[in-house]
């Protein structure tokens, strides 16, 4: 299926500062390793990962009129992307995130999304200006949210009418931010996509497999619930169906952005007319690839 309308992508764009080692760490450990800086935030992730398959991207977030700013334009830019609606301020600076990973998987993060959060009723502005629709003319294409959004923003999406055509897909960003999403809970064209410590925050739950977690965040009204678990089966809950599949066994080299191209991953497989297990299998491979190398996307 050719798909040519651009997919809105609602959220961070920012620079990632990795500190990334082959050594397992606890903390306070002082290793060797590398430290990269590249681009991120849920929605450039999730962003590059659909170019990767060739997409049409639209981005909707805030930078900073700085240099760091003009880079990830210039480099959104490279990439394909459509930036016209992105939101520059020359009163917040550039966003920026870190993360220390290990062999042991991520051992620590800090998201500095503060101007994203201060600028979100500028980011969605053109949802409802015109730009890209209007109350009286929603956007009916593929939207995605994350959880780097205030809740009120995401409370508001969830209920506006400017967004009331979309095909929403939604990723709560981290777990600490996963309550976020809550408002979408019995949203009928939200797809969410958690990990199973994130479903479990949300259904105030100690579930301990996909499968169950999936089927009970359905079960709330959403559309359709998609939650991972590292190594562990992955499900999807449908119409009253779950179906899980285990991922391909690989060694790990690095898990930052890993959820955002699952995510983009599946997407990319709806689009090209796979479905159920197909999809969900295309999704988990491409993610494994991507964990199983250091190959910037």
């Amino acid at each position: 299926m050719k798909h040519t309308e651009k997919i809105l992508c609602i959220g961070s764009v920012l620079w990632d500062i990795v500190g990334r080692t082959p050594r397992k760490m606890a903390s306070g450990d002082d290793v060797p390793g590398h430290i990269l800086r590249i681009p991120g935030g849920v929605a450039m992730n999730i962003a590059m990962a659909l170019r990767m398959h060739d997409l049409p991207v639209s981005l909707l977030s805030a930078l900073g009129d700085d240099a760091a700013g003009r880079e990830l334009l210039l480099n959104c830019a490279a990439r394909g992307m459509d930036t016209q609606h992105v939101y520059v301020s020359a009163d917040h600076p550039t966003d920026q995130y870190m993360a220390i990973e290990g062999a042991n998987g991520l051992i620590a993060a800090i998201a500095d999304a503060h101007s994203l959060e201060a600028l979100s009723d500028q980011v969605i502005a053109p949802m409802a200006d015109g730009r890209i629709g209007a109350p009286d003319t929603p956007f009916a294409g593929m939207v995605i949210c994350e959880g780097n959004l205030p809740q009120d923003t995401l409370a508001y999406i969830a209920t506006a009418p400017e967004f009331g055509a979309a095909d929403l897909r939604l990723a709560p960003a981290s777990p600490g931010k996963a309550e976020r999403l809550a408002p979408f809970r019995g949203h009928k064209s939200a797809t969410a996509y958690l990990n199973l410590f994130e479903a479990n925050i949300l259904l105030d739950n100690v579930l301990k497999t996909t499968a169950q977690a999936a089927e009970k965040m359905a079960q709330t009204g959403l559309y359709r619930a998609i939650v991972t678990d590292g190594p562990n089966p992955a499900s999807v809950a449908l119409n009253g169906q779950v179906i899980t599949l285990p991922p391909p066994e690989v060694t790990v080299l690095r898990v930052t952005g890993a959820g955002d191209v699952f995510m983009a991953s599946h997407i990319a497989a709806e689009i090209q007319g796979l479905i159920d297990q197909d999809a969900l299998q295309f999704a988990l491979d491409t993610t494994a690839k991507y964990i199983s190398t250091e190959t910037p996307l």
